[in-house]
């Protein structure tokens, strides 16, 4: 969230109707995300203003930003 928010791009956690909660949201929950997916999620809004420049942007950043953290992860055998 971090790094996409230096781009310029306002992302937040989990849904919008559990945003202040720590539980994980109960509508990812319901779509079969299991509570740590949930945690693990980000949420991205567009408008009908948005163009197709910005979205591709987005995207491009977002491609960098996983493969980023892919790097560094323990997980992924970085």
């Amino acid at each position: 969230m971090l790094y996409l928010d230096t781009k310029g791009i306002a992302t937040s956690t989990g849904s919008a109707c559990s945003s202040r909660s720590l539980e994980p949201s109960h509508v990812l929950t319901a779509i079969g995300l299991d509570p740590e997916e949930a945690h693990e999620s980000i949420r991205m809004t567009l408008g009908k203003d948005n163009t197709k420049d910005e979205i591709d942007f987005t995207l491009e950043v977002l491609r960098k930003s996983v493969e980023s953290l892919r790097k560094i992860s323990p997980f992924t055998g970085g």
